[in-house]
């Protein structure tokens, strides 16, 4: 390795180093922020919380590592640009592309790095992630209860004054209204001067056994006029238990997810192996329902020879079929139609709607077995972004750089999120929603880095500037002779 390319490996990956610390330290902070409800007021100790980021942390790197790429770029081969030493070296008949080699090289082992920990690292932290999140209530349940205000577990919103004992499981003043499943239903108050929580790891179920307490329970009567005396049932109690579900207690919202479901969590093997059997199922389903629909209906697949001479040998019906029943006849007859339409087409919005799930879970796991290989090439495409670009604006630093690379990166980030949101839903498929991004900013990286290699500009403005000022030059020309005659 030459000199020159050990310097322009440190000053990269120097730079690179310190923007992907940066930025990586910038999305964790968000990921708290995500999940600040979580963590806040629950009693949570320092393991707890470390485990929680450290499960969270590897879902940020295909954010951050083709930013850190990108800013880096442009950083480095601005700032070489700025201090004339591109000069320097193009002076001594070192092009462009031979002062990328090394760095291509590295972008390239990066690259397989990224596809390896997508494909390795982030499935396995993913399932950690969710299933610490859902289990979390189990090795600490009293997280889901903070100290003076409501908190909603499940079906019941629960406030403790005071909690105590070594997992804060011991709870005081408590007081528990039980959400009505529907509107107009009673509604119930259960107060309790103490209670305990108690949990086994073993069990999803959360038992609250409460003491010396009341319950009260509101009646709605029958007859309207009662209503207004607001009738309700008190009853006392020395023990009262209450089980709760623990999935409801740390339950996930899928719109906090990047990819909801289980896709997210294999490995392209696993994906490929899912998606063979997820196909296999909906091509079933629906040649099952298509034999069951033609039957309800009475539409069969192919008649036989003779079924077809037996057909031309019977007698012509008449147009009128309804002719040859008495009326309550033909009135039982239209109800059956009637009825049998009406059966068939809900049994057909019905399947359709089932079939349209499952064929939007496939196609999530398709996009999620297409991100892993974008990623890497995401790697690339920022690199012969950013590196051109910055020889072109001769801009190092942090000013000029960070608007190039963050505007170019939320254009590359929202046309991936809607590629991603479009194909799911079935808009496009799934290889073109995960690579669209990808496919539109190829052509700008191409087109940068021949200008970078010709020493043009990032926008040709002679080519604008000149017909405008051509175009005033004969406005004047004209008007000119006109107005000195006058």
């Amino acid at each position: 390795m030459k000199i020159l390319d050990k310097y322009l490996l440190k000053t990269f990956l120097l730079t690179f180093t310190t923007v992907f610390v940066i930025l990586f330290f910038i999305f964790i902070l968000q990921t708290v922020w995500l999940f600040i409800s979580e963590l806040a007021g629950k009693d949570l100790d320092l393991i707890l919380v470390v485990k929680f980021l450290l499960f969270s942390m590897p879902r940020i790197i295909p954010l951050v590592l083709p930013l850190s790429v990108l800013l880096a770029s442009i950083m480095t081969f601005g700032n070489l640009a700025e201090n004339y030493e591109f000069a320097a070296m193009k002076s001594s008949g070192i092009s462009l592309q031979r002062a990328m080699r090394v760095l291509i090289v590295f972008i390239f082992v990066l690259s397989i790095v990224a596809f390896w920990f997508a494909n390795n690292v982030i499935p396995y932290a993913e399932y950690k992630f969710v299933n610490f999140r859902k289990n979390i209530a189990q090795a600490k349940p009293a997280m889901a209860i903070a100290e003076g205000q409501f908190n909603d577990v499940g079906t019941y919103n629960i406030k403790v004054n005071k909690k105590s004992g070594e997992n804060g499981n011991i709870l005081t003043g408590v007081t528990i209204h039980e959400k009505a499943v529907n509107i107009g239903e009673n509604k119930t108050v259960i107060k309790a001067k103490d209670g305990e929580l108690i949990s086994n790891e073993k069990s999803s179920i959360l038992k609250l056994v409460l003491n010396d307490g009341y319950y009260y329970q509101d009646v709605t009567p029958k007859k309207y006029e009662e209503r207004a005396k607001l009738p309700f049932i008190k009853a006392a109690f020395r023990k009262h238990i209450i089980n709760i579900d623990l999935s409801e207690l740390n339950k996930v919202d899928d719109s906090k997810e990047s990819i909801a479901g289980t896709n997210a969590m294999l490995n392209v093997n696993e994906l490929r192996y899912t998606l063979d059997s997820l196909n296999k199922n909906l091509d079933n389903e629906i040649i099952s329902f298509s034999e069951n629909i033609n039957q309800r209906v009475g539409i069969r697949k192919s008649l036989a020879p003779s079924e077809i001479d037996k057909a031309r040998n019977k007698k012509t019906l008449p147009n009128d079929l309804l002719s040859l029943y008495t009326n309550k006849q033909k009135s039982d007859v239209l109800k059956m139609a009637s009825s049998n339409v009406t059966s068939n087409i809900y049994s057909i919005e019905s399947t359709q709607k089932d079939l349209k799930d499952k064929q939007r879970d496939i196609n999530k796991h398709l996009t999620a077995l297409y991100e892993k290989f974008v990623i890497a090439f995401a790697c690339f495409l920022m690199f012969f972004i950013g590196a051109p670009l910055g020889a072109i604006i001769r801009k190092g630093g942090l000013g000029l750089p960070i608007v190039f690379a963050v505007l170019i990166f939320i254009t590359f980030h929202f046309i991936n999120t809607f590629g991603k949101r479009l194909s799911q839903e079935g808009g496009m498929t799934p290889f073109m929603g995960s690579w669209m991004s990808s496919f539109i900013l190829l052509p700008l990286a191409v087109l940068l880095t021949y200008r970078a290699t010709n020493d043009n500009g990032l926008i040709n403005f002679d080519a604008i500037t000149t017909p405008i000022s051509q175009l005033f030059q004969k406005i004047s020309e004209r008007f000119s002779p006109a107005q000195n005659k006058q």
